[in-house]
């Protein structure tokens, strides 16, 4: 902490000055320190309403403070400080700066991928306004301008070991479209690990032998970071890491991942999470197509996920908006409107594995903690919403024990299948798919919106789009929290839409893994 107390004869005055009390700055809080020469600083005087100005000596302290209004929003702050003498200026400027190097934590350099074309097409202006932060920060940003689709993955799977070691982490400046890229590209080339767990009839005897590739659901893992996986040939650098970090940067068209993250959909909140070091990890889940049509061979395709993959509803929307490219994120509501109107079911069977926790309540009941044995099924239904926030008790949990898994099926017709593995919050969503959806829990939130009136349909999709509704609280919606899932689909087949991405699957299956990555962030503080 620095402390700063301002003495009627003290020649050390600051610009931030409450008088008969010291003005206190945490280092925690501060990420830059610079000498700025002679000049005024201004000196309350008598009372609130009056003051004089001093020429000095001064150094500026650069830092962060939380809104208000809104402690997610994080500020830029400046505390100017004097003294007649340069060298004493300097001195302090030195600590403060000598200090902040010794802090655990902080980048020194990162990866930068800016999307000139995400959300509104203000990629590169969105970088200009957050880049003095860092290089006031002298954090070193090597900057690349993404020119197409696919970019940053190519450039971030090419990379060799001895080059990510150069860099604390891979930041993004666009919208989880890019994010997820990246993450693709890391993942791809970086974790090498079996495919989820599927039921026994999944894949028939005469199409391929899986027991060597997937899980078995007795070993899967149920949503921990220490899972049987090996890591690339390459073993200089593996994920899961422990101080590499990515980082995002809002400027694209939902934002999920960093309203989810921080709290807020703010470029300089996001930059001042990064260049303090902060740092949490992140469920991501593995998806796998096992074949694309019904008369595919079988030949399984490997995608990564931080948010969400969702078949029929969301699949037609990402193909319908394509149409409407030109208009920009409004393309989602015009393609929203359209799909609604049709009305749209798919046949499927959908498959998950059920497991039975035995936990430690979080909760206090005569002054002891609750022991007991719940199912996942349904589990969000009847009770008090454990929204995730800073400082999460349920993420720093250890994983829970398991009875031994089973599968539980389902077969109809759907109007939408989803699998969030986080509470996806936007704009249009303010409490998310699922409110009370954890950022490392290791679990995915499996959701199938069964065929219903269209009445019922547009009141579910109501309670979607308002702060505080029950989306989840409807029959024909079935809400499940699994570590792995698997997706078959009968007669006509819609798409899946994978952040963003279409991809067309007869045969799907997912796993979540626990904390795999880390971020530069804190989650949301309210």
């Amino acid at each position: 902490m620095i402390g700063f107390h301002q003495q009627e004869k003290s020649p050390c005055l600051g610009r931030i000055f409450r008088a008969d009390s010291a003005a206190e700055v945490y280092f925690s809080d501060v990420y830059a320190t610079k000498l700025v020469g002679w000049g005024v600083i201004r000196q309350p005087a008598g009372c609130c309403f009056m003051h004089q100005d001093l020429e000095m000596q001064r150094f500026v302290v650069h830092g962060m403070q939380k809104s208000k209004a809104n402690p997610s929003l994080w500020q830029l702050v400046e505390y100017t400080f004097g003294h007649k003498d340069q060298a004493v200026c300097q001195m302090l400027a030195n600590q403060i700066t000598a200090h902040l190097d010794k802090e655990m934590g902080r980048p020194k350099s990162l990866l930068v991928f800016v999307n000139p074309k995400s959300g509104k097409g203000n990629g590169q202006k969105i970088w200009e306004g957050v880049a003095p932060i860092f290089s006031r920060a002298k954090v070193k940003a090597q900057v690349t301008v993404t020119e197409r689709a696919g970019h940053a993955f190519d450039r971030v799977a090419s990379m060799t070991s001895r080059e990510l070691n150069t860099y604390d982490g891979i930041v993004a400046v666009g919208g989880d479209g890019l994010f997820n890229e990246i993450l693709n590209g890391l993942a791809t080339s970086r974790f090498k690990c079996k495919f989820p767990p599927v039921p026994p009839d999944f894949v028939t005897s005469t199409e391929k032998d899986l027991s060597d590739l997937v899980f078995d659901p007795k070993e899967a893992p149920t949503g921990t970071e220490e899972t049987s996986c090996s890591t690339g040939d390459d073993v200089g650098f593996s994920i899961p890491h422990k101080w590499f970090r990515l980082g995002l940067i809002p400027g694209g068209s939902t934002d999920a991942i960093v309203i989810c993250t921080t709290g807020v959909r703010d470029p300089t909140t996001s930059a001042l999470h990064i260049v303090l070091g902060k740092r949490i990890g992140l469920d991501i889940a593995q998806v796998v197509r096992w074949k694309a049509t019904n008369t595919s061979k079988v030949e399984p395709l490997v995608r990564y996920t931080a948010s969400f993959v969702g078949y029929g509803f969301y699949g037609d929307v990402i193909t319908e908006s394509e149409k409407y490219r030109w208009m920009g994120p409004k393309r989602y509501d015009v393609a929203g409107t359209q799909v609604f109107l049709r009305h749209k079911s798919y046949e499927a069977e959908v498959s998950y594995l059920d497991l039975k926790y035995e936990e430690m309540s979080q909760h206090l009941e005569d002054g002891n903690l609750k022991v007991g044995t719940r199912s996942l099924k349904n589990h969000n239904k009847k009770r008090e919403r454990e929204i995730c926030r800073a400082n999460c008790e349920i993420c720093s949990m250890p994983s829970p024990s398991t009875s031994e898994p089973k599968w539980l099926s389902a077969k109809g017709r759907y109007l939408s299948v989803g699998a969030a593995v986080i509470s996806c919050r936007n704009e249009r969503a303010p409490d998310g798919l699922v409110a009370d959806a954890h950022l490392s829990d290791g679990l995915l939130h499996l959701i199938l919106i069964k065929n219903c009136p269209h009445p019922s349909y547009l009141w579910h999709l109501t309670h979607l789009a308002r702060k505080g509704g029950s989306p989840l609280d409807f029959k024909f919606v079935e809400h499940h929290k699994t570590p792995a899932f698997a997706f078959t689909s009968i007669g006509k087949e819609g798409v899946w839409n994978l952040d963003g991405e279409i991809l067309q699957a007869h045969k799907l299956s997912a796993q979540v893994f626990r904390g795999l990555v880390n971020l530069f962030a804190t989650g949301p503080e309210n």
